[in-house]
């Protein structure tokens, strides 16, 4: 699953790509770029490094978050029409959105709508997103009227009436993550590019010298609309990304911080799509799998192979907290934290586990 990581021009979407995935792409003008860039970051996660010092694994495998760079919006003072047709492709399988907004002056870059203006471009962002979801939603009503003209399919007359519901709302200009949808309804969509159905995630990218009050105005608003909200500095946290271990420890030690920005980005993308971690634990190896919330103990098997899901017979269970404080599965065991579960029990975030399975 990947995230699509997008913005206005010059607001250091490439540059806080850099910074999570680690990678070294190229900086500069990215609206008029077709090819986006993809990267994987590491999921932080303090109880897997505790797990792995506890049980000294050969190896330790961390949950990852994929991300895709794209190209940027074609924002106000420019003749707009939507996300080009390259980049609604690309946006088409993310499952989540990372927009990222400017804060910050450079004259060698400067903004493509003047000074710089967080509250502005999330404006011009939403508005964006609501124009290109209101075309695709008015060109498959215009067919399914014809359609259904000819044919009168049940089927059809759903996907019409979800769709005639959906464009309300976004003539209402409201995003189509607000709008109250049962799982049926969801699933019409399912097929369609729609950006405002999307989990979507705010990152303000500011300078050092960030100004508190444009902060938590840009906060407040974005929690007005019922959006995930995070400030970093793009070009300290690349930075940053590039250091050695001890000049990194010695960097943030210096200005009194606790941990890069990234780790909460990362994990802030982690939550967005609805994500949880489960661990498997030993000798060889010490994972954190990924897994969809709610999900149950066999679909977990599955996440580490679809045998496992097919032969599951129980889930030995643990708090990774219980283990942590207990120091081993046989302390588990006996202070009655270890548990044996079924194929309805529903995998807790955090949970340690280890399948029984016959194939």
């Amino acid at each position: 699953m990947e995230i699509g990581i997008i913005g206005l021009p010059q607001s250091g979407k490439t540059t806080l790509f850099n910074a999570l995935t680690g990678l070294h792409v190229d900086l500069g003008y990215a609206g008029g770029r077709k090819n986006a860039n993809r990267g994987v970051a590491k999921v932080p996660d303090t109880r897997l490094e505790q797990l792995s010092a506890l049980f000294k694994p050969k190896s330790t495998v961390h949950a990852t978050v994929n991300y895709v760079d794209l190209g940027g919006l074609s924002g106000e003072g420019r003749k707009s029409s939507g996300f080009p047709a390259e980049v609604l492709q690309t946006l088409k399988p993310c499952e989540a959105l990372l927009l990222v907004l400017r804060d910050f002056d450079n004259t060698e870059m400067p903004h493509p709508d003047g000074p710089p203006n967080a509250l502005r471009d999330l404006r011009t962002a939403q508005d964006e997103f609501l124009f290109s979801d209101l075309a695709i939603c008015e060109g498959r009503i215009e067919r399914l009227e014809k359609q259904i003209m000819k044919m009168k399919d049940k089927d059809l007359v759903y996907e019409l009436d979800t769709l005639k519901l959906c464009h309300a709302a976004l003539e209402d200009e409201r995003p189509l993550r607000t709008v109250e949808l049962d799982e049926a309804q969801r699933r019409v969509l399912r097929s369609y590019a729609f950006l405002s159905l999307k989990p979507l995630l705010v990152v303000m990218n500011t300078g050092e010298g960030a100004d508190a009050t444009r902060v938590d105005a840009l906060r407040e608003a974005a929690g007005g609309l019922g959006l995930r909200f995070l400030q970093v500095s793009a070009n300290i946290e690349m930075e940053l990304a590039q250091m050695d271990a001890e000049d990194a420890v010695e960097f943030l030690a210096e200005y009194g911080i606790s941990e890069p920005a990234l780790h909460r980005v990362v994990r802030e993308s982690f939550t967005l799509l609805g994500l949880e971690t489960f661990f498997t634990v030993g000798e060889d190896e010490c994972r954190a799998w990924t897994l969809h919330q709610g999900s149950v103990a066999p679909v977990a098997a599955g996440v580490i192979h679809s045998d496992i899901q097919k032969g599951f017979i129980r889930a030995e269970v643990v708090p990774s907290a219980s283990l942590l404080a207990l120091g081993s599965m046989a302390a588990c065991k006996d202070k009655g934290s270890l548990r044996l579960e079924g194929k309805e029990y529903v995998v807790q975030e955090g949970d340690v586990v280890h399948f029984r399975f016959n194939v």
